[in-house]
């Protein structure tokens, strides 16, 4: 076959089996037999291999391509990827309606609402750049997620190019979109059945398998999981936004995009509430697991004027589905001790099934409630799940006691360290007061690395360390040596060089992280972010009144006073020392980079592969410092990749673009700069 010929056909063909993909996979609707399909699919491959340069990047034999990577990169949405408030009866949805309705002009029109299933599954955000998908990352934070490009590459729902019918509307310039990556549950329990048909442990339910499935570092495996995409909403275009929440689900439509069927337009709250009660068990019905409905506002500028509040857009609301539960006898009760010293009382459960999942284990909350609800040891006990997801004992069947039931007595000495707990008054929790505690540094140890991105600090390095008598504070991580780590178990030369390389990174955290790794009790992401705007240096927040941390919006005298006696104390002023001693970043304001030569990356946007001289994550910093952006894969849109040893599909893939490759040497003379 001439090149000419085989051009052709290559492109009838994929377009072929990108409608047939869509017929199947999205519209469930095929036109065509599983062998004629595959017999074009083969087709397509033998004229690809014959012809190499005519593969294509959306082209239906690229879903599956490249090695396992090494570790995913992140990478930071156009907008925040906010969660939802939630409501869980008739009355919420209208004290809802009732706070947004006095903050709407009143010449604003009648209200209409959309009403979507809140899937139970993974939240990714997908780019495409002239059509093409180019970049797709999971929720993360809101505000930095992970690069899975590869992974979502995999899924036969997700549409490498659109629109994916040529007569369709044309393609924005650029366009980004949220949707939800989910597993089935015919497909979940097909999955399963084959899982343990190999002798291999099955799923615990669809959502664990979609999320491990997403998060597999080589994108074979995710192939053969049976993943799904929805999309629900377009985060940012390049192109005109639709007006209305409905017409944005219908332009997705018809973009190629699958959207769920199930949603439908209200013009008032009442019919709202009608159908969100309806759906409670209507749930069962549905394809997928679900935890809710999501009701949102129509107008889509309605619902952007009214912006946020702590997190959360106040132009929508998740109506939650009833927990589901199960009864079943609770067996023994295990006490564990948390970062702040609180004992929690656990459940100890005969397993029982649950929503897809096998319960054994379930939270009982605190000794209070124990005692208010006479929970025993013998118990048959009626286990939910809250959301779905976090099991919990709600109380016992009382008529069903034999007389062997035992009372739950609360311990009273930590059941770590052995020393005597406390129970303030005024408080439901008990505590273990011991800053020597164990378990406390354990989990204050994990926490820390947690919020400083340290990888490969899990529980289990974090108790070696605690056990080797390496830690006494998170902050000790920064004077641990080569030779402290090797001397644990399990860790080999590299593993002991990649973490002290992960350590040393975090000191590039900025300052709002830092306060929040503190362990601060109500002074997390959200709560650092603010005080680190209104106090610009941790000396100016450890210097103020409680009076004036009190008045920073969002906060209160209790948060406040919480935060001016922890600075108070010997022990955490020594920690603070030592911070400052390991060169964190303690203050807001960075040194300009017009200090540094004038943002000589302004416009400039990176990529980073291979095995470098420094943590990728400091090199990432050194380049936006001076203006620069970095991504997490190659493009048109890619200006340099900077190449390191083993580079792989990326160095690849910048020389099939013709995109200039840098050395790290390279990279210090584009910035005028020698480090």
């Amino acid at each position: 076959m001439a090149e000419a010929k085989a051009l052709q056909r290559a492109e009838e063909l994929r377009e072929a089996i990108v409608f047939h993909e869509h017929r199947y996979y999205v519209l469930n609707s095929p036109l065509i037999s599983d062998g004629q399909f595959d017999r074009l699919v083969d087709e397509l491959h033998r004229i690809e291999q014959r012809f190499p340069e005519l593969v294509t990047p959306d082209s239906p034999t690229q879903r599956v391509s490249g090695e396992p990577a090494e570790r995913f990169q992140k990478v930071e949405h156009p907008a925040p990827i906010l969660s939802l408030d939630k409501a869980t009866s008739r009355e919420d949805l209208v004290a809802w309606l009732a706070r947004i309705s006095k903050l709407l002009p009143e010449e604003t029109p009648a209200l209409s609402y959309t009403v979507e299933p809140k899937f139970d599954g993974l939240t990714v955000v997908l780019h495409y750049r002239d059509g093409l998908f180019e970049l797709g990352a999971t929720r993360g934070d809101g505000r930095v997620g992970e690069d899975i490009t590869t992974n979502l590459r995999t899924i036969p729902t997700l549409p490498l190019r659109i629109p994916v019918d040529p007569d369709g509307p044309p393609a924005p310039s650029y366009l980004v979109v949220r949707g939800e990556v989910l597993i089935l549950l015919d497909d979940f329990a097909a999955l399963n059945k084959r899982l343990l048909s190999s002798e291999k442990p099955a799923f615990a339910n669809p959502r664990n398998a979609a999320a491990g499935s997403l998060r597999q570092l080589d994108s074979r495996i995710t192939a053969q999981r049976p993943l799904r995409l929805y999309v629900y909403s377009i985060v940012t275009t390049g192109g005109p936004l639709p007006t209305t929440q409905h017409e944005a689900l219908n332009y997705l439509t018809t973009l190629g995009f699958p959207v769920a069927g199930e949603f439908a337009v209200f013009g008032d709250l009442e019919q709202v509430a009608d159908y969100c009660e309806s759906m409670v068990e209507g749930r069962n019905a549905l394809p997928y697991e679900a935890d809710g409905i999501v009701v949102k506002l129509d107008d889509l500028a309605t619902s952007a004027a009214l912006g946020a509040v702590g997190g959360r857009p106040r132009g929508a609301v998740a109506f939650k589905f009833p927990a589901q539960e199960a009864i079943t006898t609770l067996l023994d009760v295990e006490f564990s001790v948390g970062r702040t010293g609180v004992i929690t009382p656990t459940a100890l459960l005969d397993p029982v099934p649950i929503a897809g999942v096998t319960v054994s284990r379930a939270s009982l909350h605190n000794f209070d409630a124990i005692n208010e609800r006479d929970i025993r040891i013998g118990d048959r006990v009626v286990v939910k799940r809250a959301g779905d997801v976090i099991p919990y004992v709600s109380g016992p069947i009382l008529d069903a006691r034999d007389g062997d039931e035992v009372e739950i007595v609360a311990p009273t000495h930590c059941p770590s360290c052995g020393e005597p707990v406390v129970h303030p008054e005024g408080e439901t929790a008990i505590y273990c007061t011991n800053v020597a505690c164990p378990a406390q540094l354990v989990q204050k140890l994990t926490y820390f690395a947690g919020v400083m991105e340290i990888e490969g600090i899990g529980e289990r390095t974090a108790i070696q360390l605690v056990d080797q008598d390496l830690i006494h504070a998170p902050v000790d991580l920064y004077t641990l040596t080569k030779d402290n780590l090797m001397e644990l178990e399990g860790f080999a030369e590299k593993k002991a060089d990649n973490l002290l390389a992960a350590i040393a990174a975090s000191k590039a955290q900025p300052f709002d992280r830092v306060l929040a790794s503190l362990g601060i009790r109500g002074v997390g992401g959200t709560v650092a972010a603010t005080l680190t705007a209104a106090f610009p240096s941790l000396e100016a927040l450890e210097s103020a009144p409680p009076e004036a941390i009190a008045s920073v919006e969002g906060l209160g005298p209790i948060t406040a006073r919480t935060i001016v006696d922890w600075f108070a104390r010997p022990r955490h002023q020594a920690i603070v020392d030592k911070l400052r001693s390991a060169g964190l970043n303690l203050a807001s304001a960075q040194e300009p980079a017009s200090v540094q030569g004038a943002d000589p990356f302004a416009g400039l946007t990176f990529v980073i592969t291979g095995t470098l001289s420094r943590p990728r994550n400091e090199l990432k910093r050194w380049i936006t410092s001076r203006g620069g952006k970095v991504t997490g894969s190659v493009s048109t849109r890619t200006d340099y990749l900077v190449a390191g040893e083993n580079a792989g599909s990326k160095l690849t893939r910048a020389q099939e673009l013709s995109v200039p490759i840098l050395s790290e040497d390279d990279l210090l003379q584009l910035a005028g700069t020698s480090g």
